[in-house]
């Protein structure tokens, strides 16, 4: 059907849908399905219900938009274009998917303003809008006052079929509708096609009835494709449910409009080709060149730029009045959202001396944790159902639950993917918020995908992993997570840290604390710990620093990590009275070491000193670059096993005397 005119909310839809088309086709690459299929509800959401200001991507009372079926970034693309940001220019569209453009394949946030949270691995954007979310519901509950909102905005996601299909997202959704978040829309691109084709092939269930018990509302808007007035209806009910979170399915086609390829998997991810386009631009009534844009569309669009300068104008009057009513209050507010740390916080962490008894870092985290929850208010976590185990309660607040919201711990549930994933959302709303989140190390691996975009993301999450090592006994080689150390450092941008004792966890928080464009793993260990001499706050910013000496040039080099570092003092004490020269190094991280200049690191590994001996429970993946060719690592190349944490140490040759045994061979 060739449609003679348009409306302007059609030219408006249209304009969205074949920018995406004309993106993708020039860059031979890309999915135009879902954008040309989802336009209407995108229109609705960015044109008549958002608060948001083109000019200001970073305006803190903004609602937040999340698309967490990535794939589907030219949607995105073209709404930031269509409503004037900056960041996003026509010349941005036609360079989709291009080296250095602002438009890459998915969306990524440190790339573009106005993009909140990268997403891409399905799933795992709707876990981000749970944590945006969740980080305005803390704010509010703690800052709002009766005749002043501060914080007063909604998360809105729109996601698809391979985003219901993934578990990270029923992870999440199962705690959101858990905490009654009614500030969180999410609209679910009904459209039943994925990759391989109708999803009927596999995904068959009621998504409706699913997330209604989770807690959810929802709705259903039959025909997404053309009904604008039920998209807005929908979303308006949406609003008004104040006490649960709210799913609305949109029933679309996928790739509506195109003659050949709606409702197809060809055309989830490929361009549709010159002459479907054609046939496209024919049953759309789209009289238009590629990415072109008719002015009454642009212009229409164009009208968010005023209406959002509007908004934040009134925002920060209201702002003002808090400021004036509140001062307090305002000034830890807008300490926060500046991004800055308290005076003097880091004089909280606790210190140690090697007087102080044996303890596990485990619970050295917990109490350096609880040292500064009174004076870094802007912590805010929990763990995957191991608060006991990983020592990971603030005991200055209660539980974040429904109604109860300023609390600061978290009860994430037996939930590691939707944990990490969450609290990459809390971390990337921008308000200050640091996020931590806990459970044992080796459940790194049901988590790894969102530590993974924590990392890419740049979002500045805190990992407090415990029972790092085969110390851990008697639970076996299920948990003792001998290989996950060595994966972890693998993933670029997350800085990995063992700390050794007390010292080193005081260390560690302060560095991960502080590094709030990049996550920060810490694994404690289950078993108790001596404090050692030398070890310091100061050197584990470093990564690696001399804990003992010999004078002169060292023999040989001992380099120990967490739990092994002890073994290593105690060691070189035996070969030091045996006439050797010994030098013990901490190499708490491997990424902050590396981070240093040369001649810092050739003051802690000088090349003439090429007998170096590094010992760490767990592969020895990774260690030649710093133990060298002539260097050695006692490390554990197989699973561990089950018995008494000492034992199993014993066994694999954690011991004074084979690392000593070790040496003497080098």
């Amino acid at each position: 059907m060739v449609v003679a005119s348009q409306s302007l909310e059609a030219l408006c839809v249209n304009s969205i849908r074949f920018l995406a088309i004309d993106a993708v086709q020039k860059a031979n690459s890309g999915h135009p399905g879902l954008p040309m299929g989802a336009a209407p509800m995108a229109y609705v959401l960015w044109d008549k219900v958002m608060r948001f200001n083109p000019k200001n991507p970073q305006w803190f009372n903004r609602d937040r938009f999340v698309l967490s079926a990535g794939h589907g970034c030219m949607l995105q693309y073209a709404l930031l274009y269509l409503t004037g940001y900056d960041s996003v220019s026509l010349d941005d569209i036609k360079q989709f998917r291009q080296w250095g453009s602002t438009t890459p394949g998915h969306p990524e946030n440190f790339e573009t303003p106005g993009i909140e949270v990268t997403t891409g691995p399905l799933g795992q954007g709707i876990c981000n809008g749970v944590g945006l979310a969740m980080a305005e519901a803390h704010l509010a509950s703690r800052f709002n006052k009766p005749d002043a909102e501060i914080v007063d905005h909604y998360t809105y996601v729109i996601l698809g079929d391979g985003c219901n299909m993934e578990g990270v997202s029923g992870e999440a959704c199962s705690l959101a509708g858990h905490l009654g978040l009614g500030k969180l829309i999410a609209l679910y691109d009904d459209n039943h096609i994925s990759i391989d084709g109708s999803t009927d092939i596999a995904f068959t269930e009621d998504v409706s009835k699913r997330f209604e018990a989770y807690g959810w509302h929802v709705l259903h808007v039959e025909n997404g494709n053309t009904d604008l007035d039920a998209i807005g209806k929908a979303i308006a009910e949406a609003k008004a449910v104040t006490d649960k979170p709210t799913m609305i399915k949109v029933t679309t086609t996928i790739g509506y409009g195109s003659p050949n390829m709606a409702d197809t998997a060809g055309v989830h991810g490929a361009p549709l080709g010159p002459d479907e386009i054609r046939l496209t631009r024919e049953a759309l009534g789209w009289n238009y060149d590629s990415f072109e844009v008719p002015e009454d569309a642009l212009s229409h669009m164009r009208k968010a730029v005023e209406r959002g300068a509007s908004l934040q104008a009134e925002w920060e009057e209201t702002l003002a009045t808090y400021r004036t009513k509140y001062p307090e209050e305002a000034a830890l507010f807008e300490r926060m959202l500046s991004g800055k740390l308290p005076e003097n916080w880091a004089d909280a962490l606790p210190t140690y001396t090697t007087d102080d008894k044996a303890i596990a870092t485990r619970k050295t985290s917990e109490a350096t944790l609880n040292a500064l929850a009174p004076v870094v208010p802007e912590l805010i976590g929990g763990s995957a159902d191991l608060t006991k185990s990983n020592n990971t309660f603030m005991k200055v607040s209660g539980d974040f639950q429904k109604g109860a919201y300023e609390n600061r711990n978290i009860r994430f549930g037996v939930r590691e993917h939707g944990m990490g994933a969450i609290c990459n959302g809390i971390a990337l709303h921008n308000s200050g918020l640091i996020p931590y989140c806990a459970t044992f190390l080796v459940f790194a691996d049901y988590m790894r995908a969102a530590i993974r975009l924590s990392a890419l993301s740049q979002a500045g999450v805190i990992y407090v992993l415990t029972h790092d090592s085969i110390g851990l006994g008697e639970d076996g080689p299920t948990h003792q997570p001998v290989e996950t150390i060595a994966s972890l450092r693998a993933i670029p941008n997350l800085t990995v840290i063992r700390p050794a004792d007390g010292t080193e966890t005081s260390g560690a928080y302060k560095v991960a604390i502080e590094s709030r464009k990049a996550p920060t793993l810490m694994a404690m260990s289950r078993q108790n710990l001596p404090q050692i001499a030398g070890t310091s706050i100061e050197g584990v910013a470093k990564g690696a620093y001399t804990i003992s000496d010999s004078d002169g040039t060292p023999d040989l080099i001992l380099i120990g990590t967490g739990s092994e570092l002890e073994l290593c003092v105690r060691a070189a004490e035996q070969l030091t009275a045996a006439g050797k020269k010994v030098r013990v190094v901490s190499m708490p991280s491997w990424e902050l070491f590396d981070a240093q200049d040369a001649a810092y690191q050739e003051s802690v590994f000088p090349k003439a000193v090429t007998k170096r001996l590094a010992v760490e429970a767990g592969i020895g993946m990774g260690w030649c670059k710093y133990v060298g060719a002539e260097g050695d690592v006692i490390s554990v190349e197989r699973f561990g096993a089950s018995a008494p944490g000492n034992t199993v140490f014993e066994k694999f040759g954690y011991t004074v005397e084979n690392v000593v045994a070790k040496a003497n061979a080098l």
